[in-house]
Order: C-alpha cells, then sequence, then structure tokens
C-alpha cells in the first residue's frame, strides 16, 4: 500500500538539477511510514551517473561567479532560503514528521534550527571576518634580504558535496549546517539526499532552489539528487568537479566515501560526522547529591529522539557501589517507556541485533508488527568485563543504555583511556571532584571534541564557541566542527598574495580596511 499525506507543494520524486529537474528513471524507491510499515506517495526516481555528472559540472560552472559574491550578496541569498524554508514549514514539518515516525513538534523546531543557523551564517558572512585576514607588509631594507609583503585569507574551496543524515531530516540535510556552511563560503552544493526522507528533501531543495533564482545566481549552485543506493554518491565523490565532501553518518559510509575521496587522481577532503558513544563518567559525590536527578536527566539525554542523536550518551560509567540504587531508578524509566518506532528498517534490525549481543532482553516490534518498533533497555556490567570485552563500547544506534560499574580511581581511568575518538564525553561531579580528577578531564580532552560538566551531551547548541566533531571514528578530521560558525572554515583554503599593488587585493586586504574586519597585521 502507498499512502501519503497531502502537501501544498506538489511533490515531482524527480532530482532538482540546477533550474531543471532529472529524469523519469526505472529505478525507483518510496520512503516508509516507521510507524505503520507503509510506503509513503510518491515513487523517487534514482539518479543516473550522467544526472551526477551534469550536476556537478553545473556545479563547476557556477564556482567562479559564486565565489566572486560580495558579502553582502551572499548574506542576502542564505537569508532568502531561511525565509524560504519557513514559507514552507507546513508541508516540511508534515512530512518529515510522516517519514520519521516523530511527532511534528520535533520539526518545529527543527526547521526553526536550521533556518536560525542558515541566519547565523548570513551574519558571519557579512561581518566578513570569517576569511581570517593576515597582512605582513614589506620591509625592504631588511638585512641580509628584504621582506616582502604577504597577505593571506581563506578563499572557497569550490563545489562540496553534501550526504544528508537519517535522524535529522531537515538540520542535516538538504538546508542543514553542511550546505549552509558551503554556500556561506562561496561553494556551490550538490546534495545526495537521504533515502528515509526524501519528500522533505524534495521540499527543502525547492526552497534553496526559489532562493537561487530569486538572487539571481548561477543555476549550479545548488542541486539535489536522490538515490536509494550508494552509487550516485559513489559517482558525486568521484567526479573531478567536486572539492570536498560534507558527510553525516555511519562509520562505514563515512569511510568509505573518505577512501574514494583519497584514490582520486585529485585527493579531496571528506569532513565526515560518524560514530560515538558519547560515554559519561559519573562521580562519587555527585551521586550522594543527586542521584535521582541524574538518573532522570540520563534517561531523557538517551532516549531523546528515540535514541537516534549521533551525541546520544551511550555509556556510563560509575561507581560499583552505586550501580544497584542507579540501575533502579534508570529501570523505573525505561520500563515505564515501551517500545517506540525507529527510523528506519535497517536501523531498526541493527539495534534489536546489537542489544540482544549486550546480553539486554529486548522485543523487536512488540507494539506494532507493521512497524519498526523497539523496545527502550539499559545493560548493566562490571568495569572489568566492559575492559576484557570491546565489543560492548560498539555504537547501538536507538534508546538504549550501558552501565559500566568501576570499582577503583585506577579502573575509572583505564575504562576513560579505553575508548576511540567521541563527539562528546561527559562527567557528573562536585566542583572539588573536578580539581581532583583533572588528569581524567585531560583523558577526555584527548579522545572527545566536547567536553560536558554537570549536563548531558545531546543540544547541540548553535553558537560560535560549539565543536560538534572529534578525533576518528567521531570524525574523519578532529581540526573541524560541523555545527557553529567554524564550520565555514572546512570548505575554504587558504590564498595568499605577495607584492600586490593596493588596487588588486581583495578588499579584505587591503590597507584602508573597507570592509572593516578584524585583521592580523605584521
Amino acid at each position: 500500500m502507498n499512502t501519503g499525506s497531502q502537501t501544498s507543494i506538489k511533490l515531482e520524486g524527480v532530482s532538482l538539477i540546477g533550474n531543471g529537474r532529472g529524469e523519469l528513471s526505472d529505478r525507483t524507491f518510496t520512503a516508509f511510514n516507521p510507524r505503520t510499515g507503509e510506503a509513503i506517495a510518491p515513487d523517487f526516481h534514482g539518479a543516473s551517473h550522467t544526472e551526477v555528472e551534469r550536476a556537478a559540472g553545473l556545479a563547476n560552472d557556477a564556482s567562479r561567479e559564486f565565489a566572486a559574491t560580495s558579502n553582502e550578496e551572499r548574506a542576502r541569498f542564505l537569508r532568502s532560503i531561511a525565509d524560504h524554508l519557513e514559507d514552507s514549514k507546513s508541508d516540511i514539518v508534515d512530512r518529515a514528521s510522516e517519514e520519521s515516525g516523530l511527532p511534528p513538534a520535533r520539526f518545529e523546531g527543527e526547521l526553526g534550527r536550521a533556518a536560525g543557523q542558515i541566519r547565523m551564517f548570513a551574519n558571519v558572512v557579512e561581518e566578513g571576518s570569517w576569511v581570517d585576514a593576515r597582512i605582513d607588509r614589506a620591509e625592504p631594507d631588511r638585512e641580509p634580504l628584504p621582506k616582502p609583503d604577504v597577505r593571506s585569507l581563506l578563499t572557497p574551496l569550490g563545489p562540496v558535496a553534501v550526504f544528508c543524515a537519517s535522524n535529522f531530516p531537515i538540520a542535516f540535510s538538504v538546508a542543514g549546517g553542511d550546505t549552509a556552511s558551503a554556500l556561506a563560503a562561496g561553494c556551490p552544493v550538490v546534495v545526495i539526499a537521504h533515502s528515509a526522507h526524501p519528500g522533505t528533501a524534495e521540499l527543502a531543495g525547492l526552497a534553496i532552489r526559489k532562493a537561487v533564482e530569486q538572487a539571481n545566481l548561477p543555476e549550479g549552485v545548488f542541486s539535489l539528487l536522490f538515490s536509494d543506493d550508494y552509487s550516485a554518491g559513489q559517482a558525486l565523490v568521484r567526479d573531478p568537479n567536486i572539492s570536498a565532501v560534507g558527510f553525516t553518518g555511519s562509520r562505514k559510509g563515512g569511510t568509505a566515501l573518505a577512501e574514494i575521496a583519497s584514490k582520486r587522481e585529485r585527493p579531496i577532503p571528506v569532513f565526515a560526522e560518524m560514530s560515538a558513544v558519547n560515554p559519561v563518567f559519573l562521580l562519587k559525590d555527585a551521586l550522594e547529591e543527586r542521584i535521582e536527578s541524574i538518573a532522570e536527566g540520563l534517561f531523557g539525554s538517551f532516549t531523546l529522539g528515540f535514541g537516534q542523536f549521533c551525541t546520544k550518551p551511550g555509556i556510563v560509567a560509575l561507581p560499583e557501589a552505586s550501580m544497584d540504587e542507579f540501575g533502579e531508578l534508570l529501570g523505573e524509566q525505561v520500563k515505564a517507556a515501551g517500545p517506540v518506532p525507529l527510523l528506519t528498517r535497517g536501523i531498526h534490525d541493527a539495534f534489536v541485533s546489537g542489544v540482544k549481543k549486550r546480553g539486554c532482553e529486548v522485543s523487536g516490534n512488540s507494539a506494532n508488527d507493521d512497524g519498526f518498533y523497539a523496545e527502550t533497555s539499559f545493560a548493566r556490567v562490571s568495569a572489568t568485563d566492559f575492559l576484557a570485552n570491546p565489543r560492548l563500547a560498539n555504537e547501538i544506534f536507538g534508546p538504549t543504555a550501558l552501565v559500566v560499574g568501576y570499582d577503583s580511581t585506577e579502573q575509572l581511568y583505564e575504562v576513560a583511556e579505553s575508548f576511540e575518538g567521541q563527539l562528546t564525553a561527559t562527567v557528573h561531579g562536585t566542583a572539588a571532584e573536578l580539581r581532583k580528577h583533572e588528569a581524567l578531564v585531560g583523558v577526555l580532552s584527548e579522545i572527545a571534541g566536547r567536553i560536558v560538566f554537570n549536563g548531558f551531551p545531546t543540544g547541540v547548541e548553535v553558537c560560535g564557541a560549539m565543536v560538534h566533531g572529534g578525533p576518528f571514528p567521531a570524525t574523519t578530521d578532529a581540526r573541524t566542527t560541523s555545527v557553529g560558525k567554524r564550520a565555514i572554515e572546512r570548505f575554504t583554503k587558504l590564498t595568499a598574495f605577495q607584492g600586490f599593488p593596493q588596487e588588486s587585493l581583495p578588499d579584505a586586504l587591503k590597507d584602508d580596511n573597507p570592509l572593516h574586519i578584524n585583521r592580523i597585521e605584521d
């Protein structure tokens, strides 16, 4: 059965390539409603390699002209995207809810976040200091050799391939942070829609295309390709017109794209956000003071979005002496939660398999045999057994957590040092305990991009200081962030101008500083 909610915008299920559409191919697929398991109309047509080449070629054709747009023009374009997204808010929210099984209220907030971060980048571009302009003036009389005049700044890298995330159909997808930061940097974007929410993708893509047309920009500034397999995405990363990749998804997918990119005749960077278990470390005094609120906060965090957030705390380490009390408090909330729908059949099956391997009792479809339902759960293990079985540290995407009991400070540090790279790490303690465990914070700063004290890692604030990244396998490049103002830096390259006359320099590097930006001089 193929059902679907009606939207005021007619979905065609065909790729958006520049100002046009793709072809009606024989390779079609549909989205599915996770609550019912039913297909959602319309059928979507997978992009051919010819269409991939066309989209990448248009992006390359548009690259130089788009890079030359002024700060004001680019800021105006970004704000137009946010406006058009909000104009389509009702359609986008309804479709995202149907394709994800998550409530509409979730996407009211997510669309607001997406529009907000696009406007944030508009402000960043308009202010202009993001180019990190540096000026070293000439010293012709320097001995033994004269010093030349050298000036540098960040410039657009070129067309960017963006891969949408399964768990954020709006904020980490077609109009999400990767697209917004690449466009802000002056880079055209070719997006690969996620097959779990193609309708949401098309609606967001149409909003961006309206903004491109309104700004009178070249059509190759934005394209959107549909695919339900890996072929279109792999072809896009191999295409010589693509200069960088933004990806949010699985470790398998991110590393596969990074390998393809590294084997090109001209290798390109892949900025992939991948897997993380986001460990939480609970210290003795904090538990004695507020064990109930910590258990409540942890449950809310690892079940937020039905446990399908990249920052979900999946592993919790606490003193062995507190295991029983904490387990009882957590267990009461887990029992009351009941089964929830996961985003896709694949996520559901991987979740059920992973939890069973940990030893939890789980029912795959207890609430609805037709949907992608799974039970909320948690498991308990000693730190000794956890350290002896590295498989227990694997990420399980969904509403589950593993509670690890340590019996000494030394074992606490052993557990902390055993983790691979993470997006986040969290510590709950008193101020005195934090001072006492400075070495723990040192360990966590080596493995995680963001360290949280007395909070929980879900909820990534879009701001200038945010770091949403971390060492491999959390990401493929620990020097970057995919959220916040610094995300723009991923899609840039450094360019230096040596010995240029004033009139031929970019405005950001001229002596009179016509853009009035912050610069580092001499």
